[in-house]
């Protein structure tokens, strides 16, 4: 019954695809040739019925601050952020996405409103279907020049074994890439995850559940294309309270 927020349309596909990888975000703090972020984040719920609160630290990249709130056949955020720029320094940006329907089928957009510049920083649009046997997901995004198809599939939930897909095009660089994926665990608290794009990128990590919320991930990712090929390692530790 319950659509979610805008966040959740192709999250299943994206967390298997992208998350834990050595990937960093644009902005990074140097230091003897170590590169670093710092990524924080704090939800409060039950403020209210449905509603609930949100606060999102990456250091250097960006912060923001949201007030979300969960309906039966709807889901709205709305919040305050700051958006990093290595040129133009720090943005403060108005953010507002909204999602109507089920849990079956949805419909969302997400719009950020630059407070500077008085223009709208981004524009974008989901359409999400779930499924027993498929998870998929169609997103407009970049001002609607980005068109993703992602889909995820469990193959079997016990193993946390999964699967997943995605295809993207951008309009402005006729440009298209696919990106397949899968994860398994060896273990109950051993997950293991893999992908490979059309971009010659590969990426493989391992994580492991420490105590109960606490999750160390060692990822790595290596570019084909690049005739240096030297692999990219990275590090994490996540702590949910």
């Amino acid at each position: 019954m319950f659509p979610g927020l805008y966040h959740d349309i192709g999250k299943r596909a994206r967390d298997l695809l992208y998350r834990g990888y050595a990937q960093q975000p644009p902005n990074l703090c140097q230091f003897q040739g170590f590169d670093c972020s710092l990524d924080i984040s704090c939800r409060i719920g039950d403020i209210a019925p449905g509603l609930r609160t949100l606060f999102n630290l990456d250091i250097p990249d960006s912060a923001r601050v949201e007030l979300q709130y969960s309906g039966d056949y709807a889901g709205i955020t709305g919040g305050l952020g700051l958006k990093g720029n290595p040129i133009t320094g720090y943005k403060p940006l108005i953010n507002l996405s909204g999602v109507v329907g089920s849990d079956f089928l949805s419909l969302g957009t997400d719009l950020a409103f630059d407070i500077s510049t008085r223009t709208l920083n981004k524009v974008n649009a989901g359409l999400s279907f779930s499924s027993d046997f498929l998870i998929a997901s169609i997103n407009l995004n970049d001002m609607l020049d980005t068109w993703k198809v992602s889909g995820c599939r469990v193959i079997n939930p016990p193993t946390n074994t999964a699967i997943a897909a995605e295809l993207k095009h951008t309009f402005s660089v006729n440009d298209t890439a696919l990106t397949i994926g899968g994860q398994h665990a060896i273990f109950p608290f051993t997950l293991l995850k893999a992908r490979l794009s059309t971009y010659g990128r590969a990426g493989a990590l391992i994580q492991q559940e420490l105590f109960e919320k606490l999750v160390l991930t060692i990822g790595g990712e290596l570019d084909f294309m690049d005739i240096r090929r030297v692999p990219n390692l990275g590090l994490s530790v996540a702590f949910n309270l």
